[in-house]
């Protein structure tokens, strides 16, 4: 598919975004057309205790490692964030954030409203993006339609779910999933203002600013 958009500005470091949702509002999805179809992000992949289900592979959803790894690495630094989800401990890498930026890529994190707090303390410019199901009725639908998890396991999940989405006022930004195609337009239009940024494009416009000077010097 073509991707489109425009990439960094000349000069810029790239911008973290973060983007969180309960399970079964969509994330997944909106998250890998994001990465496919606009250019310049790179995908954080997360390091997590947790097995594999089924289509994940290692080191493309995750990083599956054990906890005594885990932990090792965590005592280490290793990670600009990291939380315990569900009795499973998810991470991200200081060192990939850290190279996307230098690199003056974009970079996309997947994680837990947890992890985005404490994302937001580390990076205060991140932009954190929630995507909120339309209610607790559909997300549910959304959830025993997967066809993957018991009927007590939704209702766990749901039980999370309204925790998440009373924690959804710390973000950035919200987009509604209640129809894919207008989420991800509305996603994309998060991104593209993002990189609009004055900050993000002071280096081209102080580029500008030169020339136009130059110019008024030069007329006679």
């Amino acid at each position: 598919m073509k991707r489109a958009t425009p990439g960094r500005a000349h000069g810029a470091r790239g911008t973290v975004f973060v983007v969180s949702a309960p399970s079964g509002a969509g994330k997944t999805t909106l998250c890998k057309r994001l990465l496919e179809e606009i250019a310049g992000i790179d995908f954080s992949v997360s390091f997590t205790t947790r097995a594999p289900r089924d289509g994940e592979r290692e080191g493309v959803d995750y990083h599956f490692v054990g906890r005594p790894e885990f932990e090792r690495r965590r005592r280490k630094g290793e990670f600009v964030e990291w939380a315990v989800v569900d009795g499973q401990i998810y991470g991200t890498s200081a060192a990939a954030v850290r190279k996307a930026a230098l690199r003056g890529r974009d970079i996309l994190l997947d994680i837990d409203t947890q992890g985005a707090e404490a994302i937001k303390r580390a990076i205060p410019e991140a932009v954190l993006i929630f995507i909120l199901p339309p209610g607790r009725e559909a997300l549910r639908e959304r959830l025993l339609k997967r066809g993957t998890e018991t009927r007590e396991a939704v209702a766990r999940r749901l039980g999370l779910a309204g925790g998440e989405v009373e924690r959804s006022s710390m973000y950035d930004y919200v987009v509604i999933n209640d129809d894919l195609e207008a989420a991800f337009a509305q996603l994309k239009a998060i991104v593209t203002a993002a990189r609009c940024r004055r900050e993000r494009q002071a280096a081209r416009i102080k580029e500008i600013a030169a020339d136009f000077a130059a110019g008024r010097r030069a007329v006679p």
